[in-house]
């Protein structure tokens, strides 16, 4: 019988305990039946339950990511700002998971035919990264320049400005950037060549939903953890968080799990089948009735997360208003 977090979510209990006893049933059954997916699957959850436990590398880590907020706030004075950093939610960790088995055994039996090697599945699931990220969402006031295109082309340029010293500046802090081996490599011309292996650029490959923004991951060497940095305008995050990249797009990206779902026979791969399987369950929770400590929800829309099961846990709130703003009047 698959073990699912689903089953673990109506005790009662805390996050971390549930994220414990669910890493420690995964594991036995994953042991017991020779399925090294749900093996990589146990290891990945016990690096979640990891930041949630031992998370006093979190102060140190902040510490140094507001040293670039300093920068910021001295050399981008005319630019509002906010930083803000958090750890993936559990809900969204698992879905998120669980979707890069969905589609990378999807995407490669529709173009092979057949399914992948096990060893290249392990080797794409061990490329997840983005338990820590911080984001840095940046906005030129309409006190600055009135006219919207001219405002939305300063703001993408002060964004590749600020991506291209921020490599640089945050290895001085202890950080490791990450090469991003091509994968939405940037083409813009307002990106130096010196940082742009190391971006995935998706202001310049907009997802279909409209999702915009700059990526770049960083390996933490005093806490021996990844986490990503992202780069956003105002509208970019505005689009991410209540846009098309959010709500309007929830249908058609069901659609697309489904077509996922004919397209791949059922029994033919066990991972694939497993995973689908997980997704479909934590699409349907409803969470009012679900029973986790600190956490409460009306419906699925108003929900009170004190525990980062579903919103995740926030990090880093920080927050830059322009300068002069209030000192410009018509």
């Amino acid at each position: 019988m698959m073990i699912s977090l689903n089953d673990y979510l109506y005790s009662g209990d805390t996050v971390l305990k549930i994220l414990k006893k669910y890493t420690r049933d995964l594991q036995i059954s994953a042991e017991k039946h020779q399925n090294e997916v749900d093996l990589i699957h146990s290891r990945f959850l016990k690096r979640t339950s990891d930041l949630l436990e031992h998370n006093d590398f979190l102060t140190a880590q902040s510490q140094k990511i507001r040293e670039f907020y300093k920068y910021m706030a001295k050399e981008y004075a005319h630019l509002s700002f906010t930083f803000k950093g958090r750890i993936k939610s559990l809900i969204r960790a698992e879905t998120k998971f669980n979707g890069y088995i969905v589609e990378f055994i999807y995407d490669y039996y529709i173009e092979h035919g057949v399914y992948p090697p096990l060893e290249e599945l392990i080797k794409k699931l061990e490329g997840f990264r983005d338990l820590i990220a911080y984001r840095i969402v940046i906005s030129m006031p309409k006190c600055h320049i009135r006219d919207d295109g001219e405002r939305e082309k300063e703001e993408i340029r002060n964004l590749y400005a600020i991506a291209n010293v921020m490599k640089d500046f945050l290895e001085k802090q202890g950080f490791r950037a990450e090469p991003a081996f091509g994968v939405k490599e940037s083409a813009s011309p307002l990106l130096n060549d010196s940082v742009r292996p190391y971006y995935r650029d998706y202001i310049c490959h907009a997802k279909p939903d409209g999702y915009r923004s700059l990526h770049i991951t960083f390996f933490d060497d005093s806490a021996k953890f990844y986490m990503e940095m992202q780069l956003r305008t105002k509208e970019m995050d505005d689009i991410a968080e209540i846009g098309s990249a959010n709500h309007l797009g929830y249908e058609k990206r069901q659609q697309i799990e489904r077509n996922r779902r004919d397209a791949v026979p059922e029994g033919e791969n066990i991972y694939f089948d497993e995973a689908y399987e997980r997704i479909r369950k934590l699409q349907e929770l409803e969470l009012a009735k679900v029973d986790v400590n600190m956490f409460s929800a009306a419906d699925n829309s108003l929900i009170n997360d004190g525990c980062g099961l579903y919103r995740g846990r926030l990090i880093l709130p920080y927050e830059h208003l322009s300068r002069f703003q209030n000192d410009l009047i018509d």
